[in-house]
C-alpha cells in the first residue's frame, strides 16, 4: 500500500511542479481509475501527504462536477521559522513529528540537504538515548533551538 501511496503522491507533486501556478485541479474518480485503486486511497494520500505542515492546502468539492484542488503554499522562510518556534513546537515532540518539520524545511529550501540529514540523525530516538517522555522534551528543545539558530544565521548578512 505504501508503494501505491508514494506513487500517487509523486504523481500529484509532478503535476504541481509542471504547472505555471501552484494549483492543480484533479478529479478523485479519474485519479483512482488511473491508479486502479479505490477513491478512498486518494483521500488517504491527500489527508496524510498534502497537509498544511507539508506546505499544501486541499479543497474538495463532491458531486458530479466535483474536483480536488491542491494548492502549494508559498512560504516566507523567516515567517515560517518564527511560526515554527512560537506555535508549532510544543513541550514534547515525537521523532515522526520532528522528521515532518525537517522535511518541510528542506523542501522549502529553509535548510540544506546536509542540515536536513544531520538534524534527522541528531533528533533520532537512538541519538537522544533517554527514556520517554524525557526524550520527547529533549527533542522539542533541540528542534526549537535549531530553528532559532537557522533564523538568526540566515537573516544576518553573509560576510
Amino acid at each position: 500500500m505504501a508503494v501505491l501511496s508514494d506513487s500517487i503522491e509523486q504523481f500529484l507533486i509532478s503535476l504541481l511542479s509542471d504547472e505555471d501556478s501552484p494549483v492543480v485541479l484533479v478529479q478523485r474518480n479519474e485519479l483512482a481509475n488511473y491508479f486502479r485503486c479505490a477513491p478512498s486511497q486518494i483521500n488517504y494520500v491527500l489527508a496524510t501527504r498534502f497537509t498544511v505542515e507539508r506546505g499544501y492546502t486541499v479543497e474538495s468539492r463532491r458531486g458530479g462536477g466535483g474536483y480536488i484542488r491542491i494548492v502549494k503554499i508559498n512560504l516566507d522562510r523567516n515567517s515560517y521559522l518564527k511560526d515554527l518556534i512560537e506555535n508549532s513546537i510544543g513541550t514534547e515532540m515525537s521523532q515522526d513529528a520532528a522528521n515532518t518539520i525537517l522535511l518541510r524545511l528542506f523542501e522549502t529550501k529553509c535548510i540544506s540537504q546536509d542540515e536536513y540529514r544531520f538534524s534527522q540523525s541528531l533528533l533520532s530516538d537512538k541519538a537522544i538515548g533517554v527514556p520517554s517522555p524525557i526524550k520527547e522534551r529533549v527533542r522539542a528543545n533541540l528542534i526549537r533551538q535549531m530553528a532559532i539558530n537557522w533564523l538568526q544565521s540566515k537573516s544576518m548578512p553573509q560576510t
